[in-house]
């Protein structure tokens, strides 16, 4: 499956941006989804995950209760509302995954990763 992020930018401290990550191929709906991100010189982190219905959520502890996760299998698109935002949030992100579970998922053990998508918050 290609995946395709968007909906990065430059915002300001506090402010919110809803980034989006559009799949290509029917397997999208089978799929357990992650956003993960990388700043500067720092490897590459896992931030949320998502079951393939939606049902479920997993988040990293540092946007727990900021930023949200969600999916349109119909659409084929994940999304992640991003609220109170914070200048350590500055990153590339990055949307991945596969058959498995949101644990498995969020290791980030993926061959191929899309462009991302930018996110800047400055303070």
């Amino acid at each position: 499956v290609q995946l395709v992020e968007s909906g990065g930018g430059l915002v300001q401290a506090g402010g919110s941006l809803m980034l989006s990550c559009v799949a290509s191929g029917r397997t999208f709906s089978s799929y357990a989804m992650g956003w993960f991100r990388q700043a500067p010189v720092k490897e590459r982190e896992f931030v949320a995950a998502i079951s393939w219905s939606g049902g479920g959520t997993y988040y990293a502890d540092s946007v727990k209760c900021r930023f949200t996760i969600s999916r349109d299998n119909a659409k084929n698109t994940m999304y992640l509302q991003m609220n109170s935002l914070k200048s350590e949030d500055t990153a590339v992100y990055y949307c991945n995954g596969g058959l498995g579970r949101m644990a498995t998922i969020s290791r980030g053990d993926f061959g191929s990763w899309g462009q991302g998508t930018q996110v800047t918050v400055s303070s």
